[in-house]
């Protein structure tokens, strides 16, 4: 199954994709595995993001989520966590800043009073054929917004997590597999493999679990906003499964990892990949 060839530009937006993917508005039936827990999801206006804000709020979650600026995405998913009951909190803003790193973690404070889940989703990426072509400032933001940002959050809001808190950090695939046409994030998501292993041996004591996520190819904005159409096209068809995956189907494996149910999963890095095994 291919899709059309198309093109955004970066960040790319949800009303734009072809076709629509599917973040469970239709088919995720929550059952209290995330009960009256407070929780912040970088990213969370589209794709992966939505998904996981739809799921933690129909399992229970109030969720706040953070954006750059794809504001008509995010009051969707705004929109979807109040139909479900639960308490949606927006907070636009680059986490290349860590000064907004910050204001996050405090306006999630502000308005739940606690942190029981961080969700570390947001990512940036950028298609280049050859090293030379990758302009520093690129490289430096990627950077910046994968890996840095990460280190800021989790400082900021572990001073307001308990026992039982769950850290999530969305890695990918090229953690293992890096795909040389993305340097720079494959790099970074590398990286988030190797400091969320270190980052749960080092928050055991306290009681706070932190695990990562390897995606595959996963049908949302970014990827007809940072690859070439062509790539767009076949996105998917590599993997066992020869098709990408929709956020529906990644969501399910954040919430087993947030939920108490997971009291003793913690350093894991769980591959959602059809097919494609990780080391």
């Amino acid at each position: 199954m291919n899709q059309p060839t198309q093109q955004q530009q970066p960040p790319g937006t949800e009303s734009q994709l072809t076709p629509k993917a599917d973040h469970g508005e239709t088919s995720y039936q929550g059952s209290g595995k995330l009960q009256d827990k407070a929780t912040i999801i970088t990213g969370g206006d589209s794709g992966i993001g939505r998904a996981v804000a739809l799921a933690f709020a129909r399992e229970g979650a109030d969720v706040l989520i953070a954006y750059l600026n794809e504001h008509d995405d995010a009051k969707e998913t705004a929109r979807l966590v109040e139909e479900a009951g639960r308490k949606a909190v927006l907070v636009p803003g680059d986490i290349a800043d860590p000064a907004h790193c910050r204001a996050i973690v405090d306006k999630a404070v502000q308005e739940f009073g606690r942190i029981d889940v961080l969700v570390n989703n947001a990512a940036f990426q950028m298609t280049r054929e050859s090293l030379e072509e990758i302009p520093d400032e690129e490289w430096d933001y990627t950077f910046q917004v994968n890996i840095t940002a990460m280190f800021h959050i989790c400082k900021a809001a572990v001073k307001h997590m308990k026992p039982g808190s769950s850290i999530i950090n969305t890695s990918s695939i090229n953690s293992d597999k890096p795909k040389p046409t993305l340097l720079a994030y494959a790099t970074t998501k590398g990286a988030i493999a190797n400091f969320t292993a270190g980052l749960a041996q080092l928050l055991a004591d306290k009681g706070i679990r932190a695990n990562s996520v390897a995606p595959g190819p996963i049908w949302t904005p970014l990827i007809p906003s940072t690859m070439p159409p062509e790539e767009v096209e076949s996105f998917g068809s590599q993997v066992p499964m020869k098709r990408p995956g929709q956020p529906a189907e990644v969501a399910p494996v954040y919430v087993m990892l947030a939920s108490d149910q997971a009291s003793y999963v913690s350093g894991a890095r769980i591959a959602v990949t059809g097919g494609t095994p990780i080391l």
